[in-house]
């Protein structure tokens, strides 16, 4: 698949993670800043045709950058559950900070989910790798690049990966409406949230593994947040109670 966005493109590159060649036809000013950028991380170039380009990734402005998978996957999927709790044991790490995702379809509200992990310092993000927002073109591009630097990790049941966290010394929080205020709620240490979508919520089961629902106060009239939103505000919550 090939990522159009500036942002996406720059971050892709700044990661260092594995990517190219570059396809270039018609490139401006800031294009050509991102083309410059490519030379010297040593991304192979290749010229083509306006029209060529047009066919194979609609939405460039005069690049493209080709990047592993189909764009039916996230980016950037190729973290297990088991090695990042293996290294957070080794580490002997006191903090850290993991989002569980269930049923996020909608790839824009995922990437801009991703872009709140990566200004908050979220150590891992978790997904199942059924019911989750594929099309990594558009998750990177609503992600700002965000999604090159937010390591991921797909799994075949949350709640199984929920109950992994538990065993690893992890509190994990439900988020709800309803739920007590995050606010009172202390925050430090090896804490999961739990995230639902927009529609249905959290899954009954994985519901009931959470050790607590926390919610956001409200004095709106309608009765959520964005889950983006709500994920902002919820991670910056926890970098505040954490913050000296």
């Amino acid at each position: 698949m090939y990522l159009t966005g500036f942002h996406a493109i720059e971050e892709r590159i700044k990661s260092g993670r594995p990517c190219g060649p570059m396809l270039i036809a018609k490139a401006g000013p800031r294009a050509k800043e991102i083309v410059s950028l490519a030379i010297n991380n040593k991304i192979r170039l290749e010229r083509t045709g306006v029209f060529e380009l047009d066919s194979i990734a609609p939405d460039n402005r005069g690049i493209a950058l080709q990047i592993e998978g189909d764009g039916s996957r996230a980016v950037n999927s190729d973290i297990s559950l088991e090695d990042f709790l293996t290294e957070l044991e080794k580490q002997d790490q006191l903090n850290a900070l993991v989002l569980i995702l269930d049923e996020i379809t909608d790839p824009h509200n995922y990437g801009a989910i991703l872009r709140c992990c990566d200004q908050f310092a979220v150590d891992l993000v978790i997904s199942c790798n059924r019911r989750s927002a594929k099309h990594a073109g558009v998750i990177s591009q609503t992600s700002a690049g965000a999604v090159s630097w937010v390591a991921q990790a797909e799994v075949p049941n949350l709640v199984r990966a929920a109950e992994d966290l538990k065993e690893a010394g992890f509190w994990v929080y439900g988020a709800d409406m309803e739920g007590e205020t995050v606010y009172n709620k202390d925050l430090s240490g090896k804490i999961a949230l739990v995230l639902g979508s927009e529609g249905s919520g959290i899954s009954r089961l994985l519901r009931e593994r959470c050790d607590d629902m926390v919610g956001i106060p409200s004095m709106g009239r309608i009765d959520s947040l964005n889950v983006s939103v709500a994920a902002g505000i919820l991670l910056y919550e926890v970098v505040r109670q954490r913050t000296p």
